[in-house]
Parts: C-alpha cells; sequence; structure tokens
C-alpha cells in the first residue's frame, strides 16, 4: 500500500521528469479534479409506488376461454410499462408459443381443492365461468359425466397451470363441431375465486332460431400446492415470498406483466437501458397486485441498486393489496467490480493491486494502473481504479486486469458495464484519453472519451469460460478513472 506521507519525495521526483503534467497536481498528490466528478445523487431514485398502484387500477388483464381449444399458451405479455399502458394491458392478443407436449405433474383431484361449486344443470339454471388473471389456455373433455379429472389432468399437462374452470358452455355449435362436447376445461396460472364469474355467455354462435350462448355448472379447482419458480438464469433469490413490495432507492421503473413470470422480469431487467448515473438494471422485485380481493396485475419493479427484504415494505395502498413479493439480484461475475474491498486506509491511499485486481506497468512505466481508497475520485462509494501514471512520472498506458478469471460460462453473451471520467486535467491535456476493453488478451472496443465526466459503456462480448478482462489506457495527463465495473450474463 502506498500512502501520500510516503511517497511525497517519489511524487515530487516524477512531477519534475514530467512537463507535460508540470502545472497540474497529479493523482498521487490528492490532487483535485479540474471538472470534479458528480456523486451518485439518489434522490427521487425511490420505488414510485403511486404510480405502479394508479395503473394497476386502470389495466385491464383479465380473459377467458374464447375462441377455439386446444389453442398455444401466450407467451407472458407486458400489458403496462411506467404507467403507460400497452395493448396487451387493453386487452389486445399477445403472441403465442406452443403447448409443452406431455408435460404431466401427475397430480390427482385430491391434490386440488375446490374453490367454489356451480350451479344445476336444469332448464333454466344459469352460471358463469371464470374471467381473470393468467388465463393460459382450455380444452375440451369428454361430457359424458362431469369430467372433474380429465380437466385436473389437463392442468397438470400445461406448464404455470394451477387452477382449473370447469363448465358446460350451451349453444356454441363451433364445440360440438370439434370434440362433440360442450364442456369446457379453462385453465390458469393464478388462482381465482366465484367473484371473477363474470361470464356469463350471451353471444350468437348458432343459427337463428337458436339461443344465446349461456354457461352451467362452473366450478373452480387450485392445486394445494404451488411449485416455487425455478431461479432465472444469471440471477439469485434474495427474499421471498412475503407480501411486502421493496420502496428501495436506485428505482429504474416498472413494467407490468400478464401472470406471475420471473423468467419475463428478469428479460425486463436484462433489456432496461442503463440509468446515467446507476448504470445497468441489477436487481428486480416481483410482486402480484390483489385489487378487491382479486389478481389483477404482476408487478415487475426494476432498481440499479440491491435491495433486500429490510425495504420490502410497502404492502399495499387501498383496496391493493401485495402478495407474493419476492426479489432477485443480477449475478455480476465481476468480483469487486466497485473496488471497495481495497480499504487499507481510513482517508487517502492508493496500491498497484487489490485482491481481485491487479495493475501493470509496461517496460519504463511506473504506476500506470493503480486502485485509490479516496471518496472524492470515486463515482460511488470510496474506491476507484485509475489507468495512466498515478505521479505522472510518465505518459505510458496501464492494464487493469481481474486477478482471477471470471465464472463465465463458454457461449453464453455477457455485457460488460463501466462507468470512465478523463476530466481530472483540463481538456486539452484530457483529449487523448482512452480505454481499450480487453476480453481474453483480444480488445473488444476502443473507447475515446476525451474530457468527459464519468460516464456509462457498454460492450458485449461471447464468452469461453473462465473469461479474463481487463483495461488497458490512460496516458498521463490524460488520466482515465474507472469505476462500478460489472459482467451481467444477457
Amino acid at each position: 500500500m502506498l500512502t501520500f506521507s510516503r511517497l511525497l519525495s517519489t511524487i515530487s521526483c516524477a512531477v519534475a521528469v514530467s512537463a507535460a503534467v508540470s502545472n497540474i497536481v497529479p493523482p498521487a498528490s490528492k490532487g483535485t479534479w479540474f471538472n470534479p466528478a458528480a456523486a451518485v445523487d439518489l434522490s427521487g431514485t425511490t420505488t414510485d409506488s403511486d404510480s405502479i398502484a394508479n395503473t394497476a387500477a386502470i389495466v385491464d388483464q383479465k380473459s377467458g376461454a374464447t375462441g377455439e381449444p386446444d389453442q398455444p399458451i401466450p407467451d407472458t405479455a407486458i400489458t403496462a410499462v411506467d404507467g403507460q399502458l400497452t395493448a396487451a394491458g387493453s386487452s389486445d392478443p399477445s403472441t403465442r408459443r406452443s403447448l409443452p407436449g406431455n408435460t404431466f405433474v401427475s397430480r390427482s383431484p385430491s391434490d386440488y381443492e375446490t374453490v367454489f361449486t356451480g350451479t344445476g344443470v336444469g332448464p333454466t339454471d344459469r352460471d358463469a365461468s371464470i374471467e381473470g388473471t393468467a388465463y393460459l389456455t382450455f380444452t375440451l373433455v369428454n361430457n359424458a359425466t362431469y369430467n372433474i379429472n380429465d380437466c385436473l389432468a389437463f392442468c397438470d399437462s400445461v406448464e404455470q397451470c394451477v387452477f382449473a374452470n370447469l363448465y358446460y358452455e350451451h349453444n356454441n355449435d363451433g364445440l360440438d363441431f370439434h370434440q362433440t362436447s360442450n364442456l369446457k376445461c379453462a385453465v390458469y396460472a393464478d388462482t381465482h375465486t366465484a367473484a371473477e364469474k363474470t361470464n356469463f355467455g350471451g353471444q350468437q354462435l348458432e343459427a337463428l332460431p337458436a339461443g344465446l350462448t349461456f354457461i352451467q355448472d362452473s366450478s373452480g379447482f387450485s392445486s394445494k400446492t404451488l411449485v416455487d419458480p425455478a431461479t432465472p438464469d444469471g440471477y439469485e433469490l434474495v427474499f421471498g415470498p412475503t407480501n411486502g413490495a421493496n420502496n428501495a432507492p436506485g428505482y429504474m421503473g416498472f413494467a407490468f406483466l400478464d401472470r406471475y413470470d420471473v423468467d419475463a422480469c428478469a428479460q425486463q431487467c436484462n433489456t432496461r437501458g442503463a440509468d446515467g448515473q446507476g448504470g445497468a438494471c441489477q436487481y428486480f422485485n416481483i410482486w402480484r397486485a390483489v385489487v378487491n380481493g382479486n389478481p389483477t396485475t404482476y408487478t415487475c419493479s426494476m432498481y440499479f441498486l440491491v435491495a433486500d427484504e429490510s425495504s420490502a415494505v410497502n404492502t399495499g395502498q387501498g383496496d391493493l393489496k401485495v402478495t407474493f413479493s419476492r426479489g432477485y439480484k443480477r449475478k455480476n461475475f465481476v468480483i469487486d467490480g466497485g473496488f471497495e474491498s481495497f480499504n487499507e486506509c481510513d482517508d487517502f491511499c492508493f496500491d498497484t493491486q487489490s485482491a481481485n485486481w491487479i495493475g501493470t506497468s509496461p517496460a519504463g512505466g511506473s504506476l500506470d494502473a493503480t486502485i485509490f481508497f479516496f471518496q472524492p475520485f470515486s463515482h460511488n462509494g470510496n474506491a476507484v481504479a485509475l489507468l495512466g501514471s498515478a505521479t505522472g512520472a510518465d505518459s505510458l498506458a496501464g492494464t487493469l486486469t481481474v486477478a482471477k478469471p471470471l465464472a463465465t460460462v463458454a457461449g453464453k453473451q455477457y455485457q460488460i458495464t463501466f462507468f470512465q471520467a478523463s476530466s481530472f486535467a483540463p481538456p486539452a491535456q484530457e483529449a487523448p484519453a482512452f480505454v481499450d476493453v480487453v476480453w481474453n488478451g483480444v480488445i473488444q472496443t476502443t473507447i475515446h472519451p476525451g474530457f468527459a465526466n464519468f460516464e456509462i459503456f457498454q460492450v458485449t462480448v461471447t464468452a469461453k469460460g473462465n473469461d479474463i478482462l481487463a483495461f488497458h489506457g490512460g496516458a498521463a495527463p490524460a488520466w482515465s478513472f474507472i469505476d462500478d465495473v460489472t459482467v451481467f450474463q444477457l
């Protein structure tokens, strides 16, 4: 570790050697920025719970079994983004995917509980089918009997199914055409109650003098055990499920999903545009909104800071209640991308390496890649890396390399993100500032930021497995500070 007091004599000599920086106090001498780097400001970045609640009051995600039986399950749709409804949130159809083949869970009727039973089947009896969130698809089952077993077996075969609504639909000759059956089995990825039996039929689907469609004997069945969702690839579960959503800083916005789909939420986080001061999405909170007792939407809130259960304090507003809240953090394959493990002093010190990074200089160079503990130099926190001779002793480029290979997986794509600042020296001296992003010894891109304060840069790479990340650049007095490095799987 090199401290300020121990380097005074060395720095004096170095400044004398380098005429280019003769009028600039270099970083190693605790110099000040020509244009000071602004600290990350978290004010105004807390979860916008009001916008989420207001949008939940107007989104329409409820649907039921219409059209042809055995349709492909719709892909999870985005129904709103940052308070603006999408077409899917206004009940427009979403894209489709194929039904899974023979994915039976082998549950028996005893593994389900009856949520509600239907009315009788007399000539004047009328009932209604479910119109609710997270509708998947429907099939027709043999109507020789009220065929509960086949309906629940169908639910078992459909990925994400946890609820089945079994009912007769009369005066719909389209059903008879398919399987000579009018007994519909509609399945959902969320549970529902009799309060959501709102589809009474009323369509003229058969030629006159046939009457309008009507529903009879509509029953609902819910699986007793709901399987926890698998953690998305590239993420770790932080907490949940609880009945509290995060109210945390680093908030980047939200999206509504038409079902509880952690993979879809992860994809929203992965593709969310980087925040100018906070960087890429590093964490998401997914939860189900229940309004007046009925599932209404599924919120995916995104953050550039990792939150935890201590901030999951929003249990709802008014008629909206938070349920099934889970938090997931994105795996940063760079260990200590903020250099915060370098804390060998209380105020000011620097060195050419830490436990997780190694700085090297070319032949004849001196301190051309270093790590500083000094809050005024950092983008966020107390530590930061520097490319370019810390003392101004030379104008050679240094290299900062991870101390250990990254635990990446061959063939997968990753996004490298980092913040760079080159505004320590005046504009003329910082004009030639550059940084090479090096992946396994190969330059992936070179940035030429010139005179610039901290800004974010992103590079997409393909892994070979156990990859090596390095940054090469800096040529004092064209210093480059680097901070908050991440490598996220895409």
